[in-house]
């Protein structure tokens, strides 16, 4: 008997140990899985925040610090364009013009609901949703975290340009996943690879072109 309970004592210490080694080897795993999902979804969304912010810096010359701000001009706003009537090739065409008076350019306005995010089609409801970071209610308890955006203005070779950021950070939605490698992530984006911890588009400091750092 007593034989007996001490095997069943050496199976239960071997399942144990083995599940402990099958679950060190599969943390790191599921945290990579995750956190490549969850920031797909995080550049899905900062990138519609740049396609918006270029569309507002076409009309105004500059981009906003201010969600309301970028909101309220995708949901209302139009933007101008113009378009030629006739080909530069088309003689016939461009001499009528000519005869008729009329220039070769024509100005038409579009909404910019339906232009500034490209082939892509985003409802009301979903540009209500830019200034939230994915994940962050999952992450933070149920409290729904913004990404951090700001604009202004940079000297590059005695011009001033416009520039706009928009982040973040990992722990906005990470945090409710595996601590140790949440903070060995962190480390290493800041101290090893010099990187901002986290998703982040555009600079407040230099003119980046709006370049996302996943890019």
């Amino acid at each position: 008997m007593k034989k007996t309970i001490i095997q069943i004592l050496l199976a239960v210490v071997v399942v144990a140990m083995a599940y402990l080694l099958y679950d060190s080897i599969m943390t790191p795993v599921r945290f990579d899985d995750t956190k490549i999902a969850r920031e797909k979804a995080v550049i899905e969304r900062i990138s519609d925040i740049r396609s918006a912010q270029r569309g507002y810096k076409q009309v105004y010359g500059k981009y906003t610090g201010s969600f309301d701000t970028l909101i309220n001009f995708v949901l209302t706003a139009e933007m101008e364009f113009e378009r030629q009537l006739v080909s530069s090739d088309d003689s016939v065409g461009l001499a009528k013009l000519k005869r008729a008076r009329k220039k070769n350019i024509e100005k038409f306005t579009v909404k910019a609901i339906d232009t500034v995010f490209g082939a892509k089609k985003l409802t009301p409801a979903q540009i209500e949703q830019l200034r939230y970071i994915p994940y962050s209610a999952q992450a933070n308890g149920g409290e729904v975290k913004e990404f951090i955006m700001g604009a202004g203005m940079v000297e590059v070779g005695n011009v001033k340009v416009p520039v706009f950021e928009a982040r973040a950070p990992y722990k906005a939605f990470l945090l409710d996943l595996n601590e140790q490698l949440l903070i060995n992530l962190i480390d290493e984006q800041k101290n090893v690879l010099y990187r901002y911890p986290g998703i982040k588009v555009g600079d407040l400091y230099q003119a980046t072109n709006d370049a996302g750092n996943w890019e």
